[in-house]
């Protein structure tokens, strides 16, 4: 499974480059990934860029494809003026709104202060559940008294564990469409395979069963509002 961590740290080294890296390690260690770290400060030229030509550059169209095709993801930003980072923020504009759709994401921040704690569920939560990502439960906020400190490795050991556990059951989810579930390749829907005609699962072949019919048999409103009135 392809993990992919997008870092909106502005130095080097930084925290939130830390903590992205400590949640990847955490997951690692719980199901096997491939980790690929996307650097957003990198990519700020590109993303002004594609914001006036409409164009992503050959790095920041790289990275795009990498969030698109992963599994799951791990977004870490520094808060500014209570909220994301505007160049996180840019990132996810200028990528396709359906890009995220299903996928598993474990959101988290870093601050100077545990006062702004509240901006992954105030900022990060709701512009992630606007792009239709299925955010984990736990999201990871580590102010600057936290390193070192008990309770932050708790809490990335948490979140990194229903991370993994949603990327485990999606990687091995099977396909049902409209009610059916598929059974040796074939549609099967009320112990009856979908084929031409009917062809039933204990192998025999045959018209529509009298209770089957039954059961499909339109009735008339008129006839359902007579049977209520006897």
């Amino acid at each position: 499974m392809k993990l992919v961590v997008v870092s909106a740290g502005l130095g080097v080294p930084s925290s939130t480059r830390l903590l992205a890296d400590r949640l990847a390690a955490a997951v690692g260690r719980l199901t096997p990934v491939e980790v690929q770290v996307v650097e957003v400060r990198e990519l700020a030229v590109e993303i002004a860029h594609n914001f006036t030509n409409g164009f992503p550059g050959r790095a920041l169209g790289a990275a795009l494809d990498a969030v698109t095709e992963a599994d799951g993801l791990i977004v870490v930003t520094p808060v500014f003026s209570a909220s994301y980072s505007g160049l996180f923020k840019s990132f996810f504009d200028v990528l396709d709104k359906d890009a995220l759709a299903g996928k598993p994401v474990l959101i988290a921040a870093t601050g100077g202060s545990g006062r702004h704690s509240l901006v992954l569920e105030h900022a990060l939560r709701p512009l992630f559940a606007y792009l239709r990502a299925v955010v984990v439960p736990t999201g990871v906020y580590a102010a600057s008294e936290d390193w070192g400190a008990e309770g932050l490795e708790s809490r990335i050991e948490r979140a990194a564990g229903e991370l993994a556990g949603l990327m485990r059951g999606l990687s091995t989810a099977q396909p049902v469409q409209d009610g059916l579930e598929v059974e040796d390749g074939r549609e099967v829907m009320d112990g009856h395979q979908l084929k031409e005609g009917l062809e039933f699962k204990d192998g025999l072949k045959g018209e529509l069963k009298d209770g089957l019919k039954d059961e499909l048999k339109v009735v008339p409103f008129a006839e359902q509002l007579a049977a209520l009135r006897r």
